[in-house]
């Protein structure tokens, strides 16, 4: 298992139209083959950055995610609505404590 991190960075008046998305296809993502976790944050600071934090089981997983038509759905609207190219991280959890 490893965590996918993204970094994704919106025009002000675009929040809610992502937002909206989101929630609309939350469970569609948390739901693809392999993804056992998802959660999206917003930063406290600048309400106009917010983070994905995804868990995989395999590389192969996220790849067949990313070149689903679901991803496809989602990017093609999501990335009309950036001010800044998104950043992404694969990491390897070290350490967790609950």
């Amino acid at each position: 298992m490893f965590v996918r991190i993204v970094k994704l960075s919106f025009h002000e008046e675009n929040i809610p139209a992502f937002l909206e998305n989101f929630e609309l296809m939350k469970d569609k993502i948390r739901n693809a083959p392999g993804n056992s976790f998802l959660e999206l944050y917003q930063d406290k600071n600048n309400k106009s950055i917010f983070f994905t934090y995804s868990y995989w089981e395999t590389e192969a997983d996220l790849e067949n995610y990313r070149n689903s038509e679901l991803f496809n759905t989602v990017w093609t609207f999501t990335k009309q609505l950036f001010n800044a190219k998104p950043e992404a991280w694969s990491v390897d959890k070290l350490v967790s404590l609950q």
